[in-house]
């Protein structure tokens, strides 16, 4: 192999931007955690200056993660960058990515500043950002709209001021990849000092074509990948992690570069991700879809069966896709749950290991088989989120062809009961509106949608449901083996989110 490919993963920071997406930092933890057991060489843990939440996830990560680079974004702003610095500075590897617009058309309308006032803006972050920690990286916003001589003029001065690594953002989605490909050959030809740093690339999904412009930038010599768990991120999303990943895996006679990528936890981190943020992937996505390896036309079917490889170009297994059912029924004892977690990489107290381990035996005693999903499902509503302001206690619902539906609602808030009755045009609808009067909001419903975990007609349901209120967006998941409950649960985390980000107000962010 030529060389490597350096991923750098922004799930945490530009995934979290999606609408309704807002993590909590043991979610955060736990995913970077996982980010870093399949070899993501670099975590973007988020923006350190947007929030006390988000500085203290960040500073959380950086003192977890001994093997990833754990990096904060800054604008360029001396304070964004201090703070940046702080919460970095515990990480075994740290760096601090700052950046600032170059087109012309957010220098006019957005910066209202001159090309040599954003030169300058650029020189002196770059220098306060090196001054505080020794891995700086640059981005130039919306580089793909810039004028190419005044962006080398820019990297030149970033690399003269200590930074390693420079990156070329498709902030807005706008280029194609022979385009972009240009663009990127055009740098590194015409920037003085340019084999004193890394290229980077950071593409956006509006037309489609993130994953395409990032390949040709890396055929045209980019060597690092700014990129997320199942592509997720602002507006259309960023470029999907996976779907790069196993491109230059499956055609290394192409590309001839390599990552550290573990291509086998793939399929478990991407069901992570959905788990938590809620935002469920495409059936028809690429590499970690529900159908990217279902065959229904019969003559793929016969093909498949003779040779894999007649019409898979991917073996499941190569990124983690198996059946792994759990071998634990209600008979299995709490040391036999701790291991297998323990396997799954969850570190419980001994309180939390309880939780889980009851509502483990109470949904082995009505489901027959459990798989990892379940348990996952437990383990993320039991524990990851369990200081949830507004908790379900009970839920009674009367409907059928004959009755109006009523629903009738106890939920523990803020430590303590109270319960409503109500009517609705279903029962749902009656559970929600019970749930509403109960914690006095008037969350509007903007989506909702069921899936099954996992096969079967025993499986639990998942519903997401997406909620608005006062100008706050926020994903609510929720799983039973009974679906209105699980709408419920759904409901009420969405509304323990909102309150969350009603008490802890995030300023606009921007981004590359």
């Amino acid at each position: 192999m030529e060389d490597r490919v350096i991923i750098f993963d922004t799930t945490l920071r530009d995934g979290e931007q999606s609408p309704g997406a807002t993590m909590n930092t043991a979610e955060k933890l736990r995913i970077a955690s996982k980010l870093e057991e399949l070899g993501v060489d670099v975590i973007e843990a988020g923006f350190p200056a947007a929030s006390p939440g988000d500085f203290d996830a960040v500073r959380q990560i950086a003192q977890q993660i001994q093997k990833s680079t754990v990096c904060g974004l800054a604008r360029a702003i001396p304070d964004d960058i201090r703070t940046c610095a702080e919460a970095v500075k515990p990480a075994k590897y740290p760096r601090i990515h700052t950046f600032v617009s170059t087109s012309e058309i957010h220098l006019k309308y957005q910066m209202k500043k001159s090309q040599e006032e954003v030169l300058e803006i650029a020189r002196q972050a770059v220098r306060l950002a090196k001054s505080l920690c020794d891995d700086v990286e640059f981005s130039a916003m919306d580089a793909s709209r810039s004028d190419r001589d005044f962006l080398c003029r820019v990297f030149e001065a970033a690399i003269e001021e200590g930074a390693k690594t420079l990156n070329i953002p498709d902030t807005v989605g706008y280029a194609i990849p022979e385009e972009f490909a240009a663009l990127v050959d055009y740098v590194m030809k015409n920037t003085k000092n340019i084999d004193k740093a890394i290229v980077s690339v950071h593409c956006h999904n509006d037309l489609g074509l993130a994953t395409s412009n990032t390949l040709a930038a890396i055929r045209a010599g980019a060597r690092q990948a700014e990129v997320a768990i199942n592509g997720i991120g602002e507006r259309a999303g960023n470029t999907s992690l996976e779907e790069v990943v196993m491109s230059l895996k499956t055609r290394q006679d192409l590309f001839k570069v390599d990552t550290r990528i573990d291509t086998t936890k793939i399929v478990p981190i991407s069901r992570l991700v959905t788990m938590i943020t809620g935002i469920q992937v495409q059936p028809n996505k690429a590499i970690v879809g529900a159908n990217a390896f279902a065959h229904e036309s019969g003559i793929h079917q016969d093909g498949v069966l003779k040779n894999p490889m007649t019409y898979e170009i991917i073996r499941p297994e190569t990124i983690g896709l198996h059946s792994n059912k759990l071998v634990l029924g209600k008979h299995s004892g709490k040391h036999a749950i701790r291991s297998y977690l323990a396997d799954m990489g969850y570190r419980l107290t001994d309180d939390e290991l309880q939780s889980v381990f009851e509502k483990f035996k109470n949904l082995a005693d009505r489901k027959k088989d459990i798989a990892d999903e379940d348990l996952e499902a437990i383990v993320n509503e039991g524990v990851l989120r369990s200081s949830a302001l507004f908790k379900l206690e009970y839920l009674h619902i009367a409907s059928g062809t004959t009755v109006d539906p009523m629903a009738h609602v106890k939920l523990l808030i803020n430590g303590r009961s109270a319960e409503e009755s109500c009517k609705g045009n279903g029962p749902i609808d009656a559970a929600y509106k019970a749930i509403a009067s109960l914690t006095r909001t008037s969350a509007t419903l903007m989506r909702f949608s069921i899936s099954a975990l996992t096969d079967g007609t025993d499986a639990q349901g998942e519903v997401t449901v997406r909620l608005k209120e006062d100008g706050l967006v926020a994903l609510g998941r929720g799983s039973d083996l009974d679906i209105i409950t699980a709408s419920a649960k759904a409901y009420i985390d969405g509304l323990n989110r909102l309150e969350h980000m009603k008490a802890n107000p995030v300023p606009v962010q921007d981004g590359v």
